[in-house]
């Protein structure tokens, strides 16, 4: 018995992606299926209340390599998380959600933030939001041009 199956698009191991909610219109992000959550790199991350809800301001460094360009970001928290990183440490990351755009694909997304000064990549997108929406060509990079 065969099952019609809507075929997904493919996206490469790393692509470009936006994250309009946040001002961010390209960061470099590893596309990462060993991670469950997607993570930001993030700064200076302070939390408030506004208007009887908790809101979390933070720098980012786009790019990679590159630690003058900062944009300032203000999103609602979600919650925080204990998330173990690659490293196996654990530690509790604050949780928002922000809108990703991927060519002309556009859809909400947890992010943890947390510091990835270190890391190679500015952002990795975990498989929880690219799971029943895309599929991965771990030989191929760039596959949208952002």
């Amino acid at each position: 018995m065969t099952q019609t199956k809507k075929q997904l698009p493919f996206i490469g191991w790393r692509e470009y992606l936006g994250l309009p909610t946040l001002g961010i219109d390209k960061i470099k992000a590893k596309i990462d299926t060993g991670a469950r959550t997607s993570s930001l790199h993030a700064f200076h991350i302070y939390t408030y209340k506004k208007d009887d809800r908790e809101m979390v301001k933070f720098q980012v460094h786009p790019f990679q390599r590159d630690t003058h360009t900062t944009i300032e970001c203000i999103a609602p928290l979600l919650e925080y998380r204990q998330v173990t990183n690659s490293g196996g440490h654990t530690q509790i990351r604050p949780v928002i959600i922000s809108t990703v755009k991927l060519g002309n694909h556009q859809w909400n997304i947890e992010l943890t933030l947390t510091s990835r000064d270190v890391m190679g990549f500015r952002m990795l997108l975990g498989r929880q939001a690219i799971k029943n929406r895309f599929l991965v060509d771990c030989g191929k990079s760039f596959i949208y041009l952002h």
